[in-house]
């Protein structure tokens, strides 16, 4: 051991390399430390009522639906959050909102919500309609079923259908649990006309304007059939209803509860929009360190080939 250590003494960069792979061994098991912070909780809520089948936004330098852009980005979204980070994933469509699972912790199932999200399809919906407003206050029971509070970031177009008028639109004033919730814009305000697709996901038409028409008379005040969308298609593309981000309702709905909105054509505005949300709670929770000792190890072997000739060597080229 005496013989080691006084090798080691007298060759620098021998007792580097060994200081760096010891760093390196430690990093490869995945070593944390128990650090006081902020513990987010999530439900990721995606519109899969059918406008966001449209196709007017841009992947890759491709149009693509909204839908697909929405699970573009909710992978992303995911991919950004850190350690301890709780995520669920809800759906919605007619005035509900079905939460696939309670929020679960995002590394240790990563694959697991990742694969979700990539199943997520129009096809899964169980109505036909779109009434966001009203979905709200079913989004709020939900979180209170979650084990723990969890923060709303509300993937949708903003699109009614039917269109909302004095009988169906849902009074607001007294909602509680919207404070802090984000929507996220998707979409183009130019639009496009919304596909009808049959069960195999085949085209067969356009839904038309006269589908989201309001209702006269009584039937549009049934709870029943408040809003029920009807069935016709498009005979040519003047009869096709042009859906488009209804982004000045989103802003106005986010300010009705307290929320927020920001547009999703970049993941950055919407990161940086949930770093404004409130966390769920505060507790000690583990921090990786694997990134600092490979950081040190790549340090310390970096150091250990310069020399101070190398080093007057470069002032002498500088100066």
């Amino acid at each position: 051991m005496n013989k080691v250590l006084t090798y080691l003494r007298y060759r620098r960069d021998a007792a580097l390399l060994a200081i760096s792979f010891l760093l390196l061994i430690a990093a490869a098991f995945n070593p944390t430390i128990p650090l006081p912070r902020n513990i987010y909780s999530y439900v990721l809520v995606a519109d899969i009522s059918q406008s966001m089948n449209v196709v007017d936004t841009r992947l890759n330098g491709k149009e693509t639906s909204r839908l697909d852009y929405t699970k573009f980005m909710m992978h992303r979204v995911v991919a950004n959050m850190p350690c301890g980070t709780k995520v669920s994933l809800g759906l919605f469509a007619g005035a509900t909102i079905a939460a696939l699972f309670n929020p679960i912790e995002v590394c240790s199932n990563y694959d697991a919500i990742q694969d979700t999200i990539d199943h997520l399809e129009w096809r899964s919906a169980w109505s036909g309609n779109s009434r966001l407003r009203e979905s709200l206050y079913m989004l709020s029971r939900v979180i209170r079923s979650f084990p723990e509070p969890a923060q709303v970031v509300y993937f949708t177009d903003g699109e009614e259908a039917p269109k909302l008028g004095i009988f169906n639109t849902k009074d607001l004033t007294n909602f509680q649990g919207g404070n802090g919730w984000l929507f996220v814009g998707i979409g183009s305000e130019k639009g496009n006309a919304i596909p009808k697709l049959d069960d195999k996901n085949q085209l067969i038409g356009y839904w038309a304007i006269d589908s989201f028409a309001i209702q006269p008379g009584i039937a549009q005040i049934s709870e029943a059939n408040l809003g029920v969308r009807n069935n016709d298609v498009a005979g040519g593309t003047g009869d096709r209803y042009i859906s488009s981000l209804q982004e000045q309702y989103l802003k106005s709905l986010s300010k009705e509860i307290s929320g927020d909105y920001v547009r999703g054509d970049s993941l950055q505005s919407i990161l940086t929009a949930m770093e404004k949300q409130k966390p769920s709670r505060r507790d000690v929770a583990a921090y990786d360190i694997q990134w600092i000792l490979a950081l040190f190890a790549a340090f310390i072997i970096l150091s250990a080939y310069i020399t101070k000739d190398m080093f007057r060597n470069f002032k002498k080229k500088v100066y």
